[in-house]
C-alpha cells in the first residue's frame, strides 16, 4: 500500500504518533510519504519505504499571512497523482482535513479519486476546533472525509457533542514503540539526579496553562516534605517562567531542575519513579503512556481520556482536576513503600504493553483497506 500521511512536524502528540505510525507501516512493507513544512522531528532514520516531500510556501507582499493550507493542498495533488498514492492519512483536522478536501476535488478533475482518513488529536477539537471562526470548516472537512478516528473514546464523544457529524468515527488509541522505551536505567545519570538516592519525579509538557504545571510544582512541595525527592521538568512554554518562581516561592528551587525541550524523553523516563500529569484536559494523554512504557506509575487528573489509560489504585492513580492535596496524598502512598511502589511500576509496564504499535498497526492497517473499499464501492 501507498500511504500519504501529513502531520505536523513537531513534538507535539499527533506529529509523534503520525511519525511513529508512518516508521512502523514502512518496517511492515508499506511505503510511506510524509507531506509537510518541515521533516518530523521523530522522522530520524532511513528507510527505502520513507519519503518525505516538503510544503513550500511562497510569502508575497499581497499576503500578510502565507497561504499554507493552499500550498499544501497542492503538494498533496502533485504527490498522490506522481507517486499514485492509495490513501491520505491527515492528522489533525485543522488545517490538514480542509487542504485533503480542495487536494481530493482537484484530482478528481484528472480521474483519480483518493481516499482520505483524518484523525482527531485533541486539541483540534476541543480547543481550535470550537472556535466560531474554524467551527464551519472544521465539521465540514470531518463529513467530507471517507473515514475518521479519534484517538479514545472520550475524544470520539466530544466530536459528536461540539459538532454536526455526519461519519462514524472509529476510535483507535494513541500507541507507543516499547522497543524505544525499553531502556535500562543509566545509574550515572540518576546519580547525578538524585546522589543521594532521592526519588525522581518527572514531568512533561508544553507548558501551556491546560497542562496545570504550577499545580506540579505545588503537588511535589508537598510531597517533598514527606518524601526525599527531585523534579524534572521536561518541556518549555509559556508557563515555565511562572513554575521557575513558583519553585522559589514555596523553597523548593534546590529541588527542581528545568530541563527543557529533550529529544531522548526515554531516557529520562527510565531513571524516574514516578509521573505526575494534573491537566485540565487531556484527549489520550500521550506523555504518560511513555511514561508507563518506563515503568513509571502515574498521578493524573481524571479528565478526558485519562480514565481509559491510567487504571486507578493499578497504575497509577486518578484525581479531580485542582486536587493538589489528593495528588500528592497518593504521591506520597507509592513512593513511602518499595515493594508497592515496585507492584505499581510493573503494573504500569503491563498496562503500556497494551499500546505498543505491534497492537495498534494492524487496525490502521484494516481501517485503510476497509476505507478503500469503501471508496471502490462508491466509484462504481
Amino acid at each position: 500500500m501507498k500511504i500519504g500521511i501529513v502531520c505536523y512536524p513537531t513534538f507535539g502528540g499527533s506529529g509523534v504518533v503520525a511519525t511513529e505510525l508512518g516508521k512502523g507501516l514502512a518496517d511492515r512493507g508499506h511505503q510511506v510519504h510524509f507531506v509537510t513544512y518541515n521533516q518530523p522531528a521523530r522522522l530520524d532514520l532511513f528507510s527505502e519505504n520513507l519519503f518525505y516531500h516538503e510544503v513550500s510556501v511562497s510569502n508575497y507582499p499581497l499576503f500578510d499571512f502565507p497561504p499554507y493550507e493552499l500550498a499544501l493542498a497542492s503538494r498533496l495533488v502533485d504527490v498522490v497523482r506522481f507517486e499514485k498514492l492509495d490513501i491520505l492519512h491527515v492528522h489533525y483536522a485543522i488545517p490538514h482535513a480542509s487542504a485533503a478536501f480542495m487536494a481530493k476535488q482537484i484530482l478528481m478533475t484528472y480521474g483519480i479519486y483518493i481516499p482520505v482518513v483524518t484523525t482527531l488529536h485533541g486539541t483540534d477539537i476541543t480547543l481550535v476546533g470550537k472556535d466560531r471562526t474554524f467551527k464551519p470548516v472544521v465539521t465540514f472537512s470531518i463529513n467530507q472525509s471517507d473515514g475518521v478516528t479519534a484517538v479514545s473514546e472520550h475524544l470520539r464523544g466530544d466530536t459528536y457533542k461540539f459538532f454536526e457529524i455526519e461519519n462514524d468515527i472509529k476510535v483507535i488509541p494513541n500507541f507507543i514503540d516499547l522497543t524505544r522505551f525499553s531502556l535500562k536505567a543509566k545509574d550515572h545519570f540518576k546519580k547525578a539526579i538524585a546522589p543521594f538516592g532521592e526519588k525522581i519525579i518527572v514531568h512533561t509538557s508544553n507548558f501551556r496553562k491546560v497542562k496545570r504545571t504550577q499545580d506540579v510544582v505545588k503537588i511535589f512541595a508537598k510531597l517533598v516534605k514527606s518524601i526525599p525527592s527531585k523534579l524534572l521538568m521536561v518541556g518549555d512554554g509559556g508557563e515555565r517562567s511562572y513554575c521557575e518562581q513558583l519553585c522559589r516561592d514555596l523553597n523548593v528551587w534546590g529541588d527542581v531542575r528545568f530541563l527543557g525541550k529533550q529529544d531522548a524523553i526515554e531516557e529520562i523516563l527510565s531513571v524516574s519513579d514516578l509521573f505526575l500529569m494534573p491537566s485540565e484536559s487531556e484527549s489520550f494523554g500521550l506523555a504518560a503512556l511513555e511514561a508507563m512504557a518506563c515503568k513509571v506509575p502515574v498521578i493524573s487528573s481524571n479528565t478526558g481520556g485519562l480514565p481509559e489509560l491510567n487504571v486507578d489504585g493499578v497504575t497509577g492513580f486518578l484525581k479531580d482536576v485542582g486536587d493538589i492535596d489528593g495528588m500528592a496524598e497518593k504521591a506520597i502512598y507509592i513512593l513511602e513503600d518499595e515493594t508497592r511502589l515496585q507492584q505499581f511500576k510493573d503494573n504500569a509496564l503491563e498496562r503500556a504493553k497494551e499500546f505498543d504499535l505491534a497492537n495498534i498497526l494492524p487496525e490502521y492497517e484494516n481501517y485503510y483497506k476497509e476505507v478503500i473499499e469503501r471508496c471502490k464501492e462508491k466509484a462504481v
